[in-house]
């Protein structure tokens, strides 16, 4: 499936649509990727840093471990007292949107009442769709695809951002069109926002120094943690131009990642226009 989408990650709450095309090939070397896109996916984006950082439903380990120890259903996460409660939390909420949406596919919904209140979650991306049958529950590919996600999806600026989502996986193929209108490779994503603690990283495409979009003017004080260029912390590009398996390290002078260093195959490459 083709990911068009217009994220918009930031301070303010900002509902944006999405629309995908696609990049021109990059000039490294690259491993064979994934194939072409046959469908586009529609995206609404607000996901603000103080959400992700912030919220009830991720900052407490164990209402984290109940969130995907269980089925990502309307009566699982209502039946549970402590998903139940942190969803009393606005930013908690918000953030289960961006989950919902980045694990489930188009189609799929949830109503959650809160208080009397009836939120209503949307399923977009389809990263792990088992998720949300019933019985289903979240383990660590299910995890570190959605965390990707999700992180890519944050925006410093408060603006509308068009973006192509790109990653090793079928429901972030693109096509020649997406690739050609969104050429400008930003960063790649990948970390685990269910840890304890939770982790969030980011690397810089080779041909960046900054990644205005998620940090604004400097990488100094950015809600990941940026361990450097794509280059240094990923393997290959793929045919697509997104870095798989990028890691917590970047290499050393002799080309090797220190010892103990951790790879994430689950990551998110992100493409401007």
């Amino acid at each position: 499936m083709r990911c068009r989408i217009e994220l918009v990650l930031c301070p303010a709450t900002v509902a944006s649509l999405v629309a995908c095309v696609g990049l021109q090939e990059p000039q490294e070397e690259v491993s064979n990727g994934v194939g072409e896109a046959e469908q586009g996916v529609l995206v609404d984006n607000a996901l603000t840093s103080n959400a992700l950082t912030s919220n009830a439903l991720t900052s407490n380990a164990l209402t984290s471990n109940a969130l995907t120890s269980n089925a990502l259903t309307s009566n699982a996460l209502t039946s549970n007292a402590l998903t139940s409660s942190a969803l009393q939390d606005p930013l908690a909420r918000e953030l289960l949107k961006y989950v919902v949406s980045c694990a489930l596919p188009r189609g799929a919904h949830l109503d959650i009442n809160v208080d009397g209140v009836v939120y209503g979650f949307d399923g977009e991306i389809g990263l792990h769709k088992s998720w949300g049958d019933a019985g289903g529950s979240c383990d660590n590919a299910c995890k570190t695809w959605v965390s990707a996600c999700v992180l890519s999806r944050l925006n410093y600026l408060g603006t509308p951002t068009p973006i192509s989502m790109r990653g090793n996986k079928g429901e972030l193929s693109s096509d020649a069109a997406e690739r050609t209108a969104y050429p400008t490779r930003e960063a790649a994503y990948y970390g685990n926002i269910f840890a304890n603690p939770p982790i969030y990283y980011a690397c810089v495409s080779p041909e960046q120094s900054l990644i205005q979009r998620v940090c604004g003017p400097s990488l100094d004080g950015c809600v990941v943690t940026v361990t450097g260029t794509c280059r240094d912390a990923c393997d290959k590009p793929q045919s697509d131009g997104s870095y798989p398996n990028c890691r917590d390290h970047v290499r050393n002078s002799s080309g090797k990642f220190p010892s103990g260093t951790i790879a994430y195959s689950s990551s998110v490459t992100i493409f401007l226009q």
